[in-house]
């Protein structure tokens, strides 16, 4: 008797999965479609691109850097895009292929392209030796060092001694590059999991047919959401600084009323969406999907963790328009880079608006019962 009732009940947990296609979509293949995507972006190893920045010394009588590296030894795919660039494939036969492009600029220029996460490493050309610096608590940073290194050891006529020289200034360590990126991806996770899920979970409790049944206005009751989710962004943003003022030492050093305007167009934006992504469904399983759907790329793709600017040159520019990434890009040019106002008053504009567009969709659309 037992062991038929808990067969049944088996059988009818399995009847209600397979009954919602949408749950057999997220549950099953969305992690399969996740896998296939990440797995052709990081195993193929031949199609590793890495900038780097080249600070020349003109006044050398030596064979320089450029000359070096544009020998047909190491198999040059092009003299470059124009006269300030070069690019080198550099293979290992245990690692891959590695395109590096090496950009000639100035240190100004090349600490800001470190800053914004386009290079790991600025190569100093001197008359004997040449420097790398770089952050070596960055993983990054330290495989492009260990692979021209290496390079330049088995041509060690060109340059007696390589050395490191770390990064410790504010704004071109990787935590620096790291906390904003973490602030940005706090306020997408607050208002995704903090709005969607809960309405999503309150439909499913028949707690918002309720709610209609009162005096309340349907945007009232959103807005909120909307507002409590700010206060709560806000907490953990500083939390979340104060602990890496305190332990890591980062500083902002831009404005603060722009941070604010940036913080508020963040919260907009993603509270809009998450309005949207809860508007229609009752059921958990598949609002869980819908919002990893929305939140997992975004968080692989808009340079939370590393630079996007290591995927292929033709995505960068889609990825620049996702709005974790101008979000997670904007509050990390005032942390690093001393922007103000009117530096990002754009990306804060078009961050509201498409808050605003997604939550008047979601209005529209939404489904009190």
């Amino acid at each position: 008797m037992v062991k038929s009732t808990l067969l049944q009940l088996i059988s009818i947990q399995f009847k209600e999965f397979l009954r919602e296609p949408g749950i057999i979509f997220w549950a099953l293949l969305f992690p399969i479609l996740m896998a296939w995507v990440l797995g052709i972006a990081f195993t193929k190893k031949g199609e590793v691109v890495r900038q780097v920045a080249l600070i020349e010394n003109i006044d050398s009588t030596n064979i320089n850097l450029r000359d070096f590296l544009s020998d047909p030894q190491i198999k040059v795919l092009k003299s470059g895009e124009h006269q300030q660039t070069f690019t080198s494939v550099i293979e290992n036969t245990k690692l891959g292929n590695t395109t590096y492009k090496f950009l000639i600029t100035s240190w100004d220029a090349a600490e800001l392209m470190l800053k914004r996460g386009k290079i790991a490493v600025i190569l100093v050309e001197h008359e004997e030796n040449v420097e790398f610096h770089f952050d070596p608590s960055n993983p990054e940073s330290q495989s492009v060092y260990l692979q021209l290194s290496a390079v330049f050891n088995d041509a060690s006529f060109i340059y007696e001694t390589s050395t490191i020289r770390p990064l410790t200034k504010a704004g071109t360590r990787y935590i620096d590059f790291l906390v904003p990126g973490l602030i940005a991806l706090g306020i997408m996770n607050s208002c995704m999991w903090g709005i969607s899920y809960a309405l999503i979970d309150m439909r499913s409790k028949k707690l918002l047919r309720r709610m209609v049944a009162t005096p309340m206005k349907k945007s009232t009751f959103l807005i909120a959401q909307f507002s409590t989710r700010v206060v709560m962004s806000f907490v953990e943003s500083a939390l979340l600084f104060t602990f890496a003022f305190y332990i890591f030492k980062v500083d902002l050093q831009g404005s603060f009323i722009a941070l604010l305007a940036v913080f508020v167009a963040g919260n907009i934006a993603f509270s809009g969406l998450a309005i949207l992504v809860s508007s229609r469904t009752a059921h958990s399983r598949v609002g869980n999907g819908l919002i990893n759907a929305v939140v997992m790329p975004m968080m692989i793709l808009s340079g939370i963790f590393f630079s996007y600017h290591n995927f292929p040159d033709w995505s960068v520019d889609v990825i620049q328009k996702l709005p974790l990434t101008m979000l997670a890009d904007s509050v990390r040019s005032i942390f690093n880079e001393g922007a103000g106002l009117s530096d990002v008053l754009f990306e804060a504009g078009m961050l509201s608006a498409i808050g605003i567009l997604f939550y008047s969709v979601g209005l529209w659309i939404y489904k009190w019962y």
